[in-house]
């Protein structure tokens, strides 16, 4: 069902050629809110599982335009998580003291333990989203050695690199980006302008960046084809019907959690048997005996003991 979203580098990918507004997965959208909201009952108890079992962790990193409706698929994705082991980071323009850095070190800082899960609106791919569309590398500074006609290479490579490290390390990637299409995005963008409840997610620099659409589109497809895998995959999803996107990411965070497939650690015979001596104490408590007094009671008993044993000799 996920297969025609995913791309794991097997075929090649066309940003034209896909739908920002196809439903294939559910048409009624009472159905994909019901739907959803069992996946996410399903999301609870695998996070669950993982964060007991402590043996992978995962990323799921989030790409889109603005007002593709990121923050609110994020957010509603948060809403099924427990804040244990959860961690949501959001990569805004990197700072001075994070541009003196590789590009990746802010993003290794975020990267979550075994039995976690990391949600990053935004990701190390606004490296090559951002970084190419404004040609960022004319402006900053670089080593005489460093080719500037590959440098968009290099990064597709480090990036390919550090995704398979990260699996390596038990820790997956799997990458969503929310496709909406130019059109959605201008009503949207009206919408935001006219209702004044939603004045204050609009800024003159969203329009700005809306001029560039055509570079972004081809920077998103070359990230896509350069740095889809099989261990790290990426999922295109429609995003012109935010109910129907929100359904769509549900299945991938509950398909990749069965996929990983946590359990709860099993329990030794002897932690069992450790269980039954703190189940005799608190049944004691709760009918009102006092464990102190048993446990007075004892050492009493076996000092008499060891008194008469002596005498006896």
């Amino acid at each position: 069902m996920l297969k025609k979203y995913r791309y794991d580098g097997s075929r090649k990918f066309k940003l034209s050629k896909v739908s920002t507004s196809e439903r294939s997965m559910e048409k009624d959208r009472g159905k994909a809110e019901e739907r959803m909201l069992k996946n996410f009952a399903e999301i609870e108890e695998l996070q669950r599982r993982l964060y007991a079992d402590k043996k992978e962790g995962v990323i799921f990193l989030f790409q889109a335009m603005d007002a593709a409706g990121k923050d609110g698929t994020i957010a509603a994705v948060l809403t099924c998580l427990s804040p244990h082991g959860v961690n949501e980071s959001a990569f805004k323009a990197p700072s001075a003291v994070e541009q003196a850095h590789d590009f990746l070190w802010r993003i290794e800082k975020a990267a979550p333990m075994k039995g976690e899960i990391a949600i990053f609106n935004r990701s190390h791919y606004e490296e090559v989203l951002v970084y190419r569309v404004k040609e960022m590398w004319k402006t900053q500074a670089n080593a005489k050695r460093i080719d500037l006609d590959k440098i968009m290479d290099y990064r597709y490579e480090d990036i390919c690199n550090y995704e398979k490290y990260l699996w390596h390390n038990n820790v997956r990637t799997v990458k969503i980006f929310l496709n909406v299409s130019k059109k959605k995005q201008a009503r949207r963008f009206l919408s935001r302008i006219e209702e004044p409840e939603k004045n204050w997610k609009f800024s003159g620099s969203d329009f700005e960046e809306r001029k560039y659409w055509d570079a972004y589109q081809d920077a998103f497809e070359d990230a896509i084809n350069n740095t889809a895998t099989k261990e790290a995959p990426w999922y295109v999803v429609p995003a012109d019907h935010k109910w129907y996107m929100r359904l769509v990411v549900s299945e991938i965070i509950l398909q990749t959690l069965k996929d990983m497939d946590p359990q709860y650690p099993e329990v030794t015979e002897q932690r069992l048997k450790e269980f039954d001596s703190y189940k005799e104490e608190l049944q004691d408590e709760m009918n009102g005996k006092d464990p102190d007094k048993k446990e007075k009671k004892d050492k009493k008993a076996k000092k008499e003991k060891k008194a008469a044993k002596k005498s006896e000799s």
